[in-house]
């Protein structure tokens, strides 16, 4: 069985920090040592770890990501959203992070960011605890 975590975008692009949403699941499950995986069912968004304690970092990110996929293109895709796609495809859809004496097993600096591309909508996180 999973967890669902649901969450709301405002913006196209945005990076949100959701450890603490996936901390307090792990506190709920009472799972004290194991795997913790975190899938975003979405072709549109992603995952990611990365810093947390500088939010220009993930100002960075998306600064870089419209370099390098720009809305504007000689995309093929009939909905406009093809740099949604590719953007998701270079993040990726999951992340496994283990855990450890009931604490997510991250650096000091890393959090766990669900990573909008094509907002604002409504989005499900699933996260499952072994």
């Amino acid at each position: 069985m999973f967890l669902t975590i649901s969450i709301n975008t405002r913006d196209r692009s945005e990076m949100i920090d959701i450890t603490s949403k996936v901390e307090e699941e792990l506190n709920k499950s009472g799972l004290k040592d194991g795997v913790c995986f975190v899938f975003v069912p979405h072709t549109t968004a992603g995952i990611t770890i990365n810093e947390s304690a500088d939010p220009s970092v993930m100002a960075d990110l998306q600064a870089t990501f419209n370099k390098l996929v720009p809305w504007e293109g000689s995309y093929r895709h009939m909905e406009g959203n093809s740099a949604a796609h590719i953007k998701s495809s270079l993040i990726g859809s999951s992340v496994i992070v283990l855990v450890e004496s009931g604490h997510l097993k991250l650096g000091t600096w890393q959090g766990i960011f669900f990573c909008e591309f094509d907002g604002p909508r409504s989005r499900k996180i699933y996260i499952k605890f072994q």
